[in-house]
């Protein structure tokens, strides 16, 4: 399904497996470079994913590399077959990689900026539901940012942290100070589960959430 036609790239994703876990695609409109975000589940509907966003670039398409935004096993379910089929290299923040069954290219540390042939895709570390989650960031040149979240930050809370004090207090230190301290109110959050929210329709509630603790 395409969610964003923008000046520079697509944005398309799929929702796959009992999980519901979201799949999304960015293509580059001038070059063609593709960049896949959590090979979740069902390598079949991910291979149709990548011929749908063929049809958004006036070139030859190419997946250059998927991210994985952590190392729980609902997210990396077809990385082994997308992987082989499109021989993609792969990255995932440097903490998780050794929780990934397939080999990690690139291990991501914060504020590390992907530059492709087209756009650029920045890593911001949001430790807590795993050591390594990562969140991507692209800063749209001519509308508002779009940031894929993984399973860190939903329309209405954190990511689960397991009832673990420290891990929810890390998680939700580093949303807000790493998310919300440094991106506006129009970013567009796009979750690793169900329907995405903004920035805005989430920052009055950061209280609440220390306050429950979850």
């Amino acid at each position: 399904m395409l969610i964003a036609d923008l000046s520079v790239v697509t944005i398309r994703y799929i929702s796959t497996g009992e999980m519901d876990n979201n799949v999304y695609l960015l293509t580059s409109k001038a070059t063609g470079v593709q960049v896949l975000i959590d090979a979740a589940d069902d390598a079949a509907a991910i291979g149709q994913l990548l011929q749908d966003g063929a049809a958004d670039s006036t070139a030859e398409t190419k997946l250059a590399l998927i991210i994985t935004t952590h190392s729980h096993w609902d997210h990396v379910r077809a990385l082994a077959d997308v992987v082989g089929k499109t021989k993609a290299r792969t990255a995932a923040g440097r903490e998780d990689t050794s929780d990934i069954a397939v080999p990690t290219d690139v291990s991501l540390d914060h504020g590390d900026i992907g530059n492709f042939d087209g756009f650029d895709l920045e890593a911001i570390k949001l430790r807590g539901h795993t050591p390594g989650s990562v969140a991507l960031l692209y800063r749209d040149p001519h509308g508002p940012a779009h940031l894929f979240t993984g399973d860190s930050l939903f329309p209405g809370g954190v990511g689960n942290t397991q009832g673990d004090a420290g891990r929810f207090e890390s998680l939700l230190n580093d949303v807000s100070e790493r998310v919300f301290d440094y991106l506006p109110d129009d970013t567009i959050v796009h979750p690793g589960h169900g329907k995405g929210t903004t920035l805005g329709a989430e920052r009055p509630h950061l209280d609440e959430w220390r306050a429950r603790g979850w």
